[in-house]
């Protein structure tokens, strides 16, 4: 079984690390097949900040890549698929397919993502933890994703996996730029 996962706050590098991966795939002619969420309504194809860009199905759940013939699968913002799409995963690694994956590893609120713990109780063989600059104070390593509305921390009240559909801004904070609720 190899399960590598890329984890880690917006602006990270994650999606851009994931690209460069299957472009070389793409060379090598090794039969591979990238997704990503339905629920991720900002573009159709996985796309880094550094410019780069490739092809991906969008679709609704991980059931639906279970019939696939691939012998390598990539997926991005994992955050977005339920919890029992971890259950799909561990299925796809006993058939001997390598699986690379991409995401937040953390909410809005500092919580991790269940989808996100289930994957890490499969001992992937790999765990790479992406950090940016803080974009609040410009110095220090951001680890967390922090969540605005109308220039205002978004502290409680959203689904953990908040779709960026424009009504909202991320930034990448810090560990003391990070705002927490009562509940972390």
């Amino acid at each position: 079984m190899e399960l590598t996962l890329i984890l880690g706050p917006m602006k990270s590098g994650k999606s851009f690390e994931l690209i460069n991966y299957f472009t070389s795939l793409e060379k090598e002619n090794i039969p591979f097949r990238l997704y990503q969420p339905l629920r991720n309504v900002r573009d159709e194809k996985i796309w880094s900040r550094d410019g780069i860009e490739i092809n991906a199905k969008k679709i609704d759940s991980l059931s639906e890549i279970e019939k696939e013939n691939v012998e390598v699968v990539g997926i991005d913002e994992i955050h977005m698929f339920p919890e029992e799409d971890a259950g799909i995963v561990k299925d796809l690694l006993e058939r001997g397919i390598k699986i690379i994956i991409a995401g937040l590893d953390t909410d809005y609120q500092g919580k991790m993502f269940s989808v996100v713990r289930k994957l890490l109780e499969l001992k992937p063989s790999r765990v790479e933890y992406k950090k940016a600059i803080c974009e609040i104070c410009g110095k220090a390593e951001a680890i967390y994703t922090q969540v605005f509305r109308d220039k205002e921390f978004v502290l409680d009240g959203l689904s953990s996996a908040v779709p960026d559909d424009g009504t909202y801004i991320y930034k990448s904070v810090c560990k003391n730029c990070f705002k927490k609720t009562s509940v972390v």
